[in-house]
């Protein structure tokens, strides 16, 4: 106790009790700063760091020379300046000087500080403001609420409540085109809610039933508080939603919207700890999806969770998924040094087995930095060539003579696993190369033309195959399938089948017989086991015949997005119709207005003869000359699912100063389209009819 009683030295401090008293008798007092801010950092030197209890005792006697009272006072009474510093030596001495089992204790004192701050100068003094900040800051560290502060921490998590619903509020207001929660004070919130979410999972088993809330004190209650705080809040998120989506349908947007997930995201974890609560969150966002997708669209960033908006995608629109889904692939940076990306040297003629090489066998760290592609014999290089080399490659990997794929039947556009690709013997060592250059196509967000058949998409999302599923890749066994179901169950069990539990595989051109399960070539297929047969036979031709082949693309596609986890997510969070919009891309006839619409022009201006020309030329050609054409000035063969909207910036035309007896040129990395002032319109045409040729457009080499 010794260390107690070298603290009744401290004059100053002394002088703060008896001082409070008489100022608040409407005395004019003087104090030495200074002198009060090394007698607060020598009491923080003298806390015992190993006694807890006698720390406690430290802290009883700072609290009975009534020190946050009597800083308040200085803060009224002397330069604010001053008492800001004083208060901020203070506050971080205690965070950093001390150990944390012993500066948690003084979290009553911070918080005492900020409610007394915020009574004087309210919530936009600048002490209040820096007592908030070191008391967020110590919750974050410490996570955990003192119980002998449990009531002026909930005072102090209602004020943090009513200032971001009164903020809540001005979003609201059309006059205010910019004003809403701060990103600082969101972000303790956020801290206090998490502090208390902790507190309330460690004292009741959750889901907590709300039946049971009514009779519990809000002052100090915890778990009716987070409760009652969630429903408020909830409350007023749903009329901001009902406001903003108004906003969004006249165009009228308000930066104040940019917090709107985080409370969101928080509301809906607090929603799962109490019964019933998380159905009736998302029952009441249902009727917002509008704003929820301009939400994601515009403020959903890298690095943050959105798992919970993906396990409701029922909820979102192709657009706001596809944007999510993006973020959980690695970031194509374009401020990367030439020699840190990833380079590879490709001989046309053996264009598979090159790629192979690079892609297979380097580490995927390299290969997420960036990619710089260029082909032997050729001078181009770049964006360009890489979009080029991508649809070239996909076509290789997908083509039936190599084996790994096998067309739909009913939709060729559409591929899943060949079971019998173990013909050749690294056949899985391709499907993890085919993993890993389809999640290389879309980070760098080619489209390639080549769509999965939705049994092989199903299982790469982990979800189990049904007979639906398997419509276009066997029609044939899906058409037998529905008759065994749909079948008089008196012919079935007379045994009209013939049919056990057994599959018969086509293997090195002979049958092999597997049972389904041990003794099911002995078991007859009936009206009662029909249903379970099917089942079977699907789970054995589309699953587990095909099961290395798939893991073995996962894993590759693994490679490139970081875990099987995040691989996972991706596939199950998209619809089959998106994946195929982001990796297939637009099937539609190229739409000539749009076209011109996203066209820019250098030298040349758009009222130019041969402007005219052009464009007149383009609409007279055929559907495959258009697609040839774009593919030449771009190395784009299909669209974004926008069309030209979605590209990364309009196309150009510029006006060359090559001999009209040229060709017109590009620059596929630009979208430039080099173009001579011919003379007259019947030699562009034949200029144009010449570059759109099979054999010139899809082998050129411009930068």
């Amino acid at each position: 106790m010794d260390k107690l009683k070298d603290f009744n030295k401290f004059s100053d401090l002394k002088r703060m009790k008896k001082g409070v008293k008489r100022f608040c008798k409407g005395e004019k007092l003087g104090f030495c700063s200074a002198s009060v801010k090394r007698n607060l950092k020598h009491f923080l030197k003298l806390m015992p760091t190993k006694d807890v209890e006698l720390a406690k005792s430290f802290l009883s006697v700072l609290v009975s020379f009534c020190v946050p009272e009597a800083l308040v006072m200085l803060y009224k009474c002397t330069g604010k300046t001053l008492v800001v510093d004083i208060v901020r030596s203070f506050l971080t001495d205690i965070i950093y000087m001390l150990p944390q089992p012993i500066a948690s204790l003084c979290m009553p004192v911070v918080l005492k500080l900020c409610l007394l701050f915020r009574t004087s100068d309210g919530n936009y003094g600048d002490v209040y403001k820096l007592c908030r900040f070191h008391l967020v800051l110590m919750v974050k560290q410490f996570k955990s609420f003192n119980r002998s502060s449990n009531k002026q921490m909930l005072n102090f998590g209602s004020g943090l409540a009513w200032k971001i619903s009164e903020d809540l509020v001005l979003t609201m207001e059309e006059s205010t085109s910019n004003f809403g929660p701060s990103k600082n004070d969101i972000d303790r919130f956020v801290a206090f809610l998490r502090m208390l979410k902790v507190a309330v999972k460690n004292e009741s088993m959750t889901p907590i039933s709300i039946s049971t809330l009514y009779r519990l004190p809000l002052k100090t209650s915890r778990v009716k508080y987070l409760y009652v705080l969630f429903d408020d809040m909830l409350t007023k998120m749903v009329m901001c939603l009902d406001t903003m989506e108004d906003g969004v349908k006249k165009n009228k947007v308000n930066g104040g919207w940019s917090q709107y997930l985080v409370i969101l995201n928080e509301l809906n974890d607090i929603s799962k700890l109490y019964d019933g609560a998380e159905k009736d969150f998302w029952k009441r966002l249902r009727y917002n999806k509008v704003s929820l997708c301009y939400l994601v669209v515009s403020y959903a960033i890298r690095g943050e969770n959105y798992e919970w908006i993906l396990e409701h995608k029922e909820l979102t629109n192709f657009e706001s998924r596809s944007h999510l889904v993006r973020l959980l692939l690695p970031q194509v940076l374009d401020d990367v040094d030439y020699d840190d990306v990833y380079h590879m040297l490709v001989d046309r003629s053996q264009l598979l087995v090159d790629s192979f090489e690079y892609i297979a066998h380097d580490e995927p760290r390299h290969l997420r930095v960036g990619l710089n592609m260029e082909f032997l014999n050729e001078e181009a290089s770049g964006p360009g060539v890489l979009r080029e080399w991508f649809l070239l490659v996909c076509r290789e990997i997908f083509n039936h003579e190599i084996s790994l794929f096998i067309a739909c039947p009913n939709d060729c556009r559409r591929f899943f696993p060949n079971p019998a690709s173990k013909v050749n013997p690294m056949h899985l060592e391709y499907y993890n190369f085919a993993g890993r250059v389809i999640a290389l196509a879309l980070m760098h967000s080619i489209h390639v033309g080549i769509a999965f058949d939705r049994s092989f998409y199903l299982q790469l999302a982990g979800v189990n195959v049904s007979l639906e599923d398997i419509k276009d890749a066997e029609p044939y066994l899906y058409s037998s399938c529905k008759k065994i179901l749909d079948m008089d169950p008196i012919d079935v069990d007379q045994d009209v089948l013939g049919l056990t539990f057994v599959s018969d595989i086509q293997e090195f051109g002979s049958v092999k017989v597997d049972e389904f399960f041990p003794g099911g070539a002995h078991v007859t297929v009936n009206s009662r086991n029909r249903k379970e047969y099917v089942d079977l036979l699907i789970q054995h031709r589309f699953t587990k015949s095909v099961s290395e082949q798939i893991n073995a693309f996962a894993k590759g596609f693994s490679n490139i997005v970081g875990e099987e986890r995040i691989q996972k997510i991706f596939f199950k969070s998209l619809y089959l119709d998106d994946f195929d919009k982001m990796l297939y891309g637009n099937e539609s006839d190229l739409c000539v207005e749009d076209w011109k619409a996203h066209t820019v022009y250098r030298i040349y201006e758009e009222t130019d003869t041969q402007i005219r020309w052009f464009w007149k030329i383009v609409g007279e050609m055929t559907a495959k000359q258009r697609k040839a054409l774009l593919f030449f000035w771009t190395s784009i063969e299909y669209l974004p699912a926008n069309g030209f909207s979605g590209l990364v910036s309009k196309l150009m035309i510029h006006k060359s100063d090559e001999s009209i007896n040229r060709q017109p040129s590009s620059h596929t990395c630009f979208y430039q389209l080099c173009l001579p002032a011919y003379p007259s319109q019947s030699i562009m045409q034949s200029r144009l009819n010449f570059i759109t040729q099979d054999h010139v457009a899809y082998s050129f080499g411009s930068v």
